[in-house]
């Protein structure tokens, strides 16, 4: 573990605070942690769909795409169906192809379809762990996390997409990272469950920064400083709210 963990500690600008953890490893907090953990789940899948639809394929691709999605939205969003999702993470019934407008679009469509079917896995796994624990969901507003790296994004090609997938891998390593700060303070299935997670998202961290650098075709790391600074100020400042990825407990004693 220490292996992978050390090159996402090193591209992360700080660690996650220990309030935070003390926060997160409190019996009263798990509910809201497993459900604002399985909402980061979907909502990882649909930044890979969203990349997939606006950057690599046509419109029948992009309907195939968003139906695949759609019995999870209508759950999360409109209180729709019964929440069994069983393997239908795998239910992409045909090849999405690149519509070949960018050198990037096939490896793009690649390692996001792969990203989007391993998030609706764990999507479904932290569903069906709370439904063990008797643990109703419910949808819970967003943080400010996501938001406050994304109001960072240049707004003209191909700099939109570059920063878009730099913020992807800070999200995708600052997961990974909490992972590893939770699992051993969590009770035995917990433990395993998010190890077990920790490989997955250090190769959607990889994959998000290999696709940007591509996409640049020259040195990105200024930006990639950038957002690691933009990133580590909200993780290190105060949050009046508690998320996956939120920052130091307002509320907890320094």
């Amino acid at each position: 573990m220490e292996s992978l963990l050390a090159p996402i500690n090193s591209f992360l600008h700080c660690a996650t605070p220990d309030s935070w953890v003390e926060q997160a490893r409190q019996p009263s907090r798990l509910g809201e942690l497993l459900i604002d953990h399985c909402n980061c789940e979907l909502k990882a899948a649909q930044t890979a769909m969203l990349l997939i639809r606006k950057y690599a394929v046509d419109k029948q691709n992009a309907e195939v795409l968003l139906a695949w999605l759609k019995p999870y939205e209508d759950f999360v969003y409109r209180q729709e169906g019964d929440g069994q999702f069983e393997g239908m993470h795998n239910g992409l019934k045909r090849v999405i192809e690149a519509n070949g407008q960018h050198p990037f679009g096939d490896e793009l469509v690649d390692k996001m379809v792969l990203l989007i079917k391993e998030e609706l896995h764990h999507f479904q796994q932290v569903l069906e762990i709370m439904e063990d624990r008797n643990i109703e969901y419910r949808n819970v507003p967003a943080g400010r996390y996501a938001r406050g790296l994304m109001k960072h994004v240049r707004t003209h090609e191909p700099q939109t997409l570059i920063d878009k997938l730099i913020c992807g891998a800070y999200i995708e390593a600052r997961s990974c990272e909490r992972f590893a700060k939770l699992a051993p303070h969590l009770d035995d299935e917990l433990n395993r469950f998010y190890i077990s997670l920790l490989r997955s998202e250090a190769r959607h961290y990889q994959d998000y920064l290999s696709l940007a650098e591509k996409v640049a075709g020259n040195d990105i790391s200024e930006r990639v400083r950038f957002f690691g600074e933009v990133e580590a100020s909200l993780i290190e400042s105060e949050d009046s709210d508690f998320k996956f990825h939120s920052g130091k407990p307002a509320w907890a004693e320094s």
